[in-house]
């Protein structure tokens, strides 16, 4: 722990601990020095579970992460607090250095909680970043107060004819008597040439078919839902009796769009059914937007997981493999190999050829690699020079001979440099297979012992290095 904190421990636990806001403090380690009666409350967690830990993010996060406090300490730039915390950040008005943020944690509590969080770093008296302190309030029914009040307040003007909602009531046989100017920005259609009318389906659809609004006014939605509509229909939570569904619809015009339909009966004082009103709304942008973002974060998860060099997976992903791979085997008592591929005197390629060189050198056999490996192999670029692949389902005899086979594969197909230059140069393979009690440090230290051995005995060769015997 910083001196700085260790001499401001007990002020900082008094004064943190007399706080009514929920806060913790953490140190240039990241570990938690401070956690105060009110973050014991909010959370649930004492602060005897959590002081001393870097487990402080287990209170809000199924998984771990990063809190604000952590971000802060970090010096984190802009681009790294956005991809936690989206847009939903900004710097703080009254602190220089801190960021504040509202945010839903799903997995807070047992409904998810709305939180508002603030995370300041903490300096010593030369100006040095020594911990971070955050402070965290729960504004749920702050929240859910706003959301109702809005939604009562889009319910009530929804038959305003000032509504930007695109909007329409039906009365109880079916006729259209309300059809708002959003409604004519939708569809195209003038209120005039609709109202009054039952020909309400066709400015949205290519085929006559009910809107949400008549199955609703007949009161046998959810039984003719599905025969006529794709998406998937859900009771409102704000309304009584009110309906809602999302739908990609096929306009006259060729154009398709998704709308957001919102459909609920409307009652005289006595109860009886008189009409019905709906609401809907283009939300194809949103739906572009949310795709977009899907593949957005399918692409950062690739990358996170891909040597960006030789395309193959990163030493990251090599560990999360090796570990499934051995539990599996372990499971199932079936066998696993491990190769570990080394170039060998690449620093001597480098010194003489430059590293833009010694990289085509690494793409070059990481493309070999990947096209010797079977549907159920995987292979890593694990660091450097050096390269590993998983084998399902094998000894240590094929994996000597893939070993053999990629070896000589390399042979033949040596690197071409970028000024047509052929490049002579070989790999050394250690391979080992999978005992029970192996674990996979000593896994990969058999394998990675193997290829040493294969450069001790002149490289360019495979070299098997076999479990060592019971007891």
């Amino acid at each position: 722990m910083p001196h700085f904190l260790i001499n401001n421990k007990i002020k900082l636990s008094g004064f943190v601990d007399g706080n009514p806001v929920a806060t913790f403090i953490i140190d240039a380690d990241h570990q938690v020095v401070c956690w105060n009666k009110a973050c014991e409350v909010l959370t649930g967690i004492t602060a005897e579970r959590v002081v001393g830990t870097k487990d402080h993010w287990r209170a809000f996060y199924a998984t771990e992460r990063p809190t604000m406090a952590d971000l802060i300490l970090d010096s984190a730039g802009e681009t790294d607090i956005q991809y936690f915390y989206q847009d939903k950040f900004r710097p703080s008005v009254l602190i220089d250095g801190a960021c504040e943020a509202e945010d839903f944690f799903a997995d807070f509590g047992e409904k998810g909680r709305w939180l508002h969080f603030t995370a300041a770093p903490i300096t010593d008296d030369e100006n040095k970043v020594v911990g971070a302190i955050e402070t965290l309030q729960d504004i749920t029914e702050r929240r859910l107060a706003e959301a109702a009040l809005r939604d009562k307040e889009a319910f009530v003007s929804q038959v305003v004819e000032s509504n930007s909602v695109p909007t329409m009531v039906i009365d109880s046989e079916h006729r259209i008597t309300h059809w708002n100017r959003a409604c004519e920005a939708l569809t195209g259609l003038p209120a005039d040439s609709v109202r009054f009318s039952r020909d309400h389906w066709h400015p949205s659809f290519t085929d006559a078919r009910p809107f949400l609004a008549d199955l609703v006014l007949d009161g046998a939605i959810e039984a003719d839902f599905h025969r006529f509509y794709r998406g998937n229909l859900r009771k409102s939570t704000l309304v009584d009796g009110a309906f809602e569904a999302e739908e990609f619809v096929e306009g006259a015009d060729g154009v398709g769009k998704w709308l957001f339909f919102t459909a609920s009966a409307l009652r005289s004082r006595d109860g009886a059914v008189i009409g019905a009103i709906e609401t809907m709304q283009d939300v194809t942008e949103r739906r572009m937007a949310e795709e977009s973002l899907r593949e957005s974060e399918e692409r950062y998860r690739q990358l996170s997981l891909t040597d960006s060099l030789t395309q193959l997976s990163n030493a990251r992903q090599f560990h999360l493999a090796l570990e499934q791979e051995m539990e599996r085997c372990a499971r199932y008592r079936r066998p696993l190999t491990l190769l570990i591929v080394d170039v060998d005197d690449f620093k001597q390629v480098n010194d003489t050829w430059g590293h833009a060189e010694g990289n085509r050198v690494l793409q070059t056999l990481a493309c070999i690699i990947q096209s010797c490996l079977r549907h159920t192999d995987s292979a890593y670029r694990y660091g450097g020079e050096e390269f590993a692949v998983l084998m399902p389902e094998t000894d240590a005899a094929a994996g000597v001979m893939f070993g053999e086979r990629l070896r000589l594969c390399f042979t033949d197909n040596p690197p071409t440099l970028s000024g047509g230059t052929v490049l002579n140069v070989s790999i050394s393979i250690g391979v080992t297979e999978y005992s029970p009690g192996d674990d996979a440090h000593s896994l990969f230290c058999r394998a990675d012992d193997g290829m040493y051995q294969a450069k001790r005995l002149g490289k360019n060769r495979v070299v098997v290095v076999e479990p060592p015997s019971g007891p």
